[in-house]
């Protein structure tokens, strides 16, 4: 075999000016790629509350029906209603309601519930923490799962063993992907509930009660998150390093824990940021059918009331959370791969 000289051997070409003045143009003089890249995201986030900002507050006063009949009820004289509207500043024109309304949000107003009198923020505050429990309970417990579950049925399956097990497997995983959560809510209410009598169906404050929302909101995540640790296991397993700890007749643990396990966290915790995010906005249905005192049956009731200044704080507040979490999952993501596209788009 011949081995060519290091004369003979020519430089890499360079890359094309264009591409190199356009990854430039990514990062502003003097920041790191870092900072470049969480100043962009802070923008986005800011720009994306301003517009769910303007849009919430199109909708609530593009909705037919006055929110002040409704909270005063139908024998309110005309009088009282035409006062309690110039209390609330809705018989100003909209362009100027909306103008206080976002003065009070920069001065951490968000104004009074027409239902209760109550400081919207006072409320929220007081049902934040709960929807924050079940949300953050249910992704832990569907963390904890998904993984055993997807690596124990990729090793059994692997190299078409079992075919059975895996058809089984996914056909399950599958169907509770698929199943509503309003629905699941309901038959574990009906199986546990009412016809073992096991468990209780509404409220909160106790360990018992929170069973059922946890199961009910945590099934569908986890069966998403198995599949694709299933997935990613399998291709692990086809990987030389993998087969080099086989030869060298590793015990299982090592060979799983050490060296599979790493591996494929990367694309597990990328998928289970979106599940995280899915998972606060899916309280809302939870909450409702076990009547549990959170941010989603304030947002529920607040819609049958027409509570506008409700409706914009709970909606404003699942947005920021939203948006919150994403940038946190993009903040971990670089964290853990320096190297990640995320930080060049």
């Amino acid at each position: 075999m011949t081995i060519p000289s290091t004369a003979s051997i020519e430089p890499s070409a360079s890359p094309p000016e264009g591409d190199a003045t356009r990854r430039r143009g990514r990062h502003l003089p003097g920041l790191s790629p870092r900072l470049t890249f969480l100043r962009r995201r802070v923008i986005r986030v800011l720009v994306s509350l301003a517009l769910v900002v303007v849009a919430t507050f199109l909708i609530v006063h593009i909705v037919p029906g006055d929110p002040v009949r409704a909270a005063l009820g139908p024998s309110a004289t005309p009088t009282l209603v035409a006062h309690a509207r110039a209390e609330l500043g809705l018989d100003k024109p909209e362009l100027q309601q909306f103008a206080d309304y976002v003065t009070g949000l920069f001065h951490g107003h968000l104004g009074l519930s027409l239902q209760t009198q109550r400081s919207v923020g006072t409320t929220l505050g007081d049902r934040l923490p709960v929807t924050l429990t079940l949300a953050g309970v249910a992704f832990a417990v569907a963390a904890l799962l998904c993984v055993p579950i997807g690596m124990l049925t990729a090793v059994a399956v692997y190299r078409r063993r079992r075919r059975w097990l895996g058809n089984t497997v996914q056909w399950l995983l599958g169907a509770f992907i698929a199943m509503p959560d309003m629905l699941l809510g309901v038959g574990l209410i009906a199986l546990f509930g009412i016809t073992l009598h096991a468990l209780p169906v509404a409220g909160w404050g106790t360990f018992a009660q929170l069973v059922l929302p946890v199961v009910a909101l945590a099934i569908g995540p986890m069966s998403y998150l198995a599949r694709i640790v299933h997935v990613e296991m399998l291709s692990v397993l086809e990987t030389p390093f993998m087969t080099t700890a086989r030869g060298k007749r590793l015990p299982a643990h090592l060979r799983y824990l050490r060296h599979a396990l790493p591996n494929i966290i990367t694309g597990a915790l990328t998928a289970g940021g979106l599940v995280l995010t899915g998972l606060v906005a899916g309280t809302v249905i939870i909450e409702t059918v076990f009547a549990i005192p959170g941010l989603g049956t304030t947002i529920v009731t607040s819609i049958t009331a027409k509570d506008y200044p409700m409706i914009q704080g709970v909606v404003l507040l699942y947005a920021s959370l939203v948006l919150g979490l994403n940038l946190v999952i993009d903040l971990i993501l670089t964290a853990l791969d320096p190297h990640s596209s995320l930080l060049e788009g």
